[in-house]
């Protein structure tokens, strides 16, 4: 059976997602129905209470609700789906200008003229994008910026999954190994009442050894597609991949075009700015990429009508990514109306009572890794586990900024592959490769982060306190 053959077989992301959908159904009916109570910490965040887990009447999702749950995950995730329609409509009106694409062309040039440079830039690239995982939790801005390194890497002489490795993979560890994210370590450390990014430097570390180890990966890769292009599993796919945006696009670099790379540039400087400093997130983020498209419309001399156009078209482009966000969110909504991801909860915390210090900790690791699979939201997880962890790490003998780097650590690995992060799946149908494609790809990577990850969470619990 040819390659393209045995990709015909691959079940599509939205198969998958209604599959673990159906799952996650049926573990209503086996998983005991329970509650911890609830309160509203200093930060106004609703936290859960330790010690005050109960049973409660069993809510087994039936058929019924399995047919409702589309509908109510594209309710729960509305935000980021008009987000997804928002950013790809405004990014197709920048495209329509030609700037992007002569500037990716001017990069190719570049990667031409000097091959040995084609690493080094893409090196670079993935390092920025680790940094911004690591400092404002950059995670569904990664949606935009595949649009432009897809491109960007096929015609480097690479393939799409380089392509969205390079922003995703980047943002991931770095999102895995963050020092300064406010929406996980931030949250994370002010609910186990630690003082808030303390521990930077070890975190620091911890950080530039996820980047090293995700360029190396990524790196490695590309080296054995550049040496043989048949060796990508999206070979077939990727050659039939519509370029001719890009391909159409002037080779002149002009004065336009600089301006409107520039307000980009700029943009993105204003998102960590305000990400940072004024705690933006989706609303703002959107508002902010609209009103780039507005502002290169008209740098770009484009008509009312063609901006329009390419508005609309960028929108169209995203749908199947926006429907597949909203049935991933619709797998959690199942099972919060459940009532299991409590349950799962306190029998996690249950594993961990009278084990050594060293076990503990591995342990917790590999609980938030799981659970990350039912809220894959960092800052929702974090207030989901932390009241328990924290609490629960002074009686096994390690400090709660060790419970913390454990959350932090299984939160962030696993952001690279659970197929319940809308985010994730988004990407992946935007690039066009299929999940199995992807898990083939990246689970020697997570081996390798999850290996790594046990390994720094020893020296806080044997070699010294860490506060």
């Amino acid at each position: 059976m040819s390659n393209k053959s045995w990709l015909k077989l691959i079940p599509d992301a939205v198969t998958i997602v209604l599959f673990i959908m159906a799952l996650v159904g049926v573990m209503t009916w086996i998983i005991p129905a329970g509650m911890f109570e609830t309160a509203i910490n200093e930060q106004g965040r609703e936290v859960v209470l330790p010690g005050t887990y109960h049973q409660v009447e069993s809510e087994p999702q039936g058929f019924f609700s399995f047919l409702q749950a589309p509908f109510a995950g594209m309710v729960s995730a509305a935000s980021i789906i008009a987000f997804v329609f928002i950013v790809g409509g405004a990014f197709k009106v920048i495209q329509a200008t030609g700037a992007i694409n002569s500037g990716l062309k001017s990069i190719v040039s570049l990667s031409v003229a000097y091959p040995k440079l084609k690493g080094v830039m893409l090196a670079v690239l993935m390092f920025f994008f680790s940094l911004g995982g690591a400092t404002f939790g950059m995670a569904e801005e990664v949606l935009v910026f595949i649009l432009i390194t897809i491109p960007l890497t096929i015609r480097m002489g690479y393939d799409s999954v380089t392509g969205v490795a390079i922003p995703f993979v980047g943002a991931g560890a770095g999102f895995a190994g963050a020092f300064l994210n406010p929406f996980t370590i931030g949250i994370a450390q002010g609910i186990a009442e630690v003082p808030v990014f303390s521990g930077f430097y070890y975190r620091l570390l911890i950080w530039l050894v996820f980047t090293s180890i995700a360029i190396w990966f990524v790196m490695r890769y590309m080296k054995k597609i550049r040496l043989n292009p048949s060796f990508s599993p999206m070979y077939d796919i990727d050659r039939e991949r519509d370029l001719t945006d890009f391909d159409n696009g002037s080779d002149r670099f002009t004065i336009n075009n600089k301006l409107v790379l520039g307000m980009l540039g700029l943009s993105l400087v204003l998102l960590v700015y305000g990400v940072n400093k004024h705690d933006w997130y989706i609303p703002e983020i959107s508002a902010l990429f609209f009103g780039l498209g507005l502002a290169c419309a008209a740098v770009g001399r484009l008509s009312v009508k063609k901006a329009s156009d390419a508005f609309v078209k960028g929108a169209e482009e995203m749908v199947m990514a926006a429907l597949v966000i909203g049935l991933a969110r619709g797998i959690l909504v199942i099972a919060e109306d459940g009532r299991i991801i409590h349950t799962m909860l306190d029998f996690a915390a249950g594993l961990t009572e009278g084990l050594p210090a060293y076990l503990s900790v591995q342990l917790m690791f590999f609980l938030q890794t799981f659970l990350n699979f039912f809220v894959p939201s960092g800052s929702g997880q974090a207030a989901l586990t932390m009241p328990i962890m924290a609490p629960l790490s002074d009686l096994m003998g390690f400090s709660r900024q060790t419970a913390v780097l454990a959350y932090q650590l299984g939160d962030g690995i696993t952001n690279l592959i659970v197929p319940t992060s809308g985010v994730l799946m988004g990407i992946l149908v935007i690039a066009k490769i299929p999940y199995q494609i992807w898990f083939q790809w990246v689970w020697k990577l997570l081996l390798i982060f999850s290996i790594v990850a046990m390994l720094f969470l020893i020296p806080p619990v044997v070699l010294f306190e860490w506060v």
